[in-house]
C-alpha cells in the first residue's frame, strides 16, 4: 500500500463547504445512508443532530426532543444493516462513550471503531458515492452542529467523483487493515497496532476468567464490550 503520492491535476466537480454547510451536507448525507458510512477523524466526540422524527408543530429547538444523539442515528442505521466504520486517533469523548454504551447493537459490532494515533485525515464516505474531504473532525463544533458563535472555522468539499472516491476508500481501507503498521515508528508504543487485531478501536480485553488477551478480529456476532468498560 502506497501512502505517499501526488496525482496528476484534473478537473473535479465539487461543492465547497464552510461552517453550517458541513452539517447540512455531510451530516445529513450520513443520516440518509443506505449501505455504508466510513468516517476518518482525529477527534471523535458526541454529536447532537436535529431529530427528523420530531412531532409536527413541535419546535426543533425544544429541549423536549428536538435533537438526538448521532449514535441513536447510527443505531437505526445498524438495524438496517448499514456498514458503519470510524477510524480515529484519540479516544472518544466521555459523552460519546457513555451514549455508545447505551446501544447494544452498536457495541456488539454494529459500529466498528479502530484507533490509530497517526490518523489525521478527515474524510466521510457514504454509500461509496458521496465523499467529504476537509478540515472538520467528527465533532459538533467541527461539523457545524453547534450554534452561531460556537462553531470552528472549517473548510472542506463534497463530491461524487469516482476516482477520488476510489483513492480515499483505498487509503481508508489500508489504514483500517493495518497496512501502514509494520514500518510505523510509533509501533513500539502503540497499545494495539491495527495489523494485530482490534476490538472497537481499543485493545481486545481478556474475557472474564481468562488471563490471555485475544487478538481475533471481531464480527457483528461478537459480544463486544462496552467502551466504558475499556478504561
Amino acid at each position: 500500500m502506497d501512502f505517499d503520492f501526488t496525482r496528476s491535476e484534473r478537473g473535479v466537480a465539487m461543492r465547497l463547504l464552510s461552517g453550517r454547510g458541513h452539517y447540512d451536507t455531510v451530516v445529513r448525507a450520513v443520516m440518509d445512508a443506505n449501505q455504508s458510512v466510513w468516517i476518518s477523524t482525529a477527534n471523535l466526540k458526541e454529536l447532537m443532530v436535529e431529530d427528523g422524527r420530531a412531532v409536527p408543530g413541535r419546535a426543533r429547538t425544544s429541549a423536549r426532543g428536538g435533537y438526538r444523539s448521532i449514535l441513536k442515528v447510527f443505531d437505526d442505521l445498524a438495524r438496517k444493516k448499514v456498514e458503519l466504520r470510524i477510524l480515529h486517533a484519540t479516544p472518544p469523548s466521555r459523552a460519546f462513550r457513555a451514549e455508545f454504551d447505551r446501544h447494544p447493537r452498536l457495541f456488539r459490532g454494529g459500529l466498528e471503531l479502530r484507533a490509530c494515533p497517526r490518523v489525521h485525515f478527515k474524510a466521510v464516505v457514504v454509500d461509496g458515492a458521496f465523499l467529504y474531504l476537509g478540515s472538520a473532525n467528527w465533532t459538533g463544533a467541527g461539523l457545524g452542529a453547534k450554534g452561531t458563535g460556537r462553531r470552528n472555522f472549517e473548510l472542506g468539499f463534497a463530491t461524487s467523483d469516482t476516482a477520488l472516491l476510489d483513492e480515499v476508500q483505498a487509503l481508508f481501507d489500508g489504514v483500517w487493515r493495518g497496512a501502514g503498521c509494520a514500518g510505523c515508528r510509533l509501533r513500539e508504543v502503540c497499545e494495539m497496532p491495527l495489523d494485530m487485531g482490534t476490538l472497537g478501536g481499543f485493545p481486545n480485553p481478556p474475557a472474564k476468567g481468562s488471563a490471555e488477551r485475544s487478538s481475533t478480529r471481531p464480527t457483528s456476532q461478537t459480544g463486544r464490550p462496552r467502551l466504558g468498560d475499556l478504561g
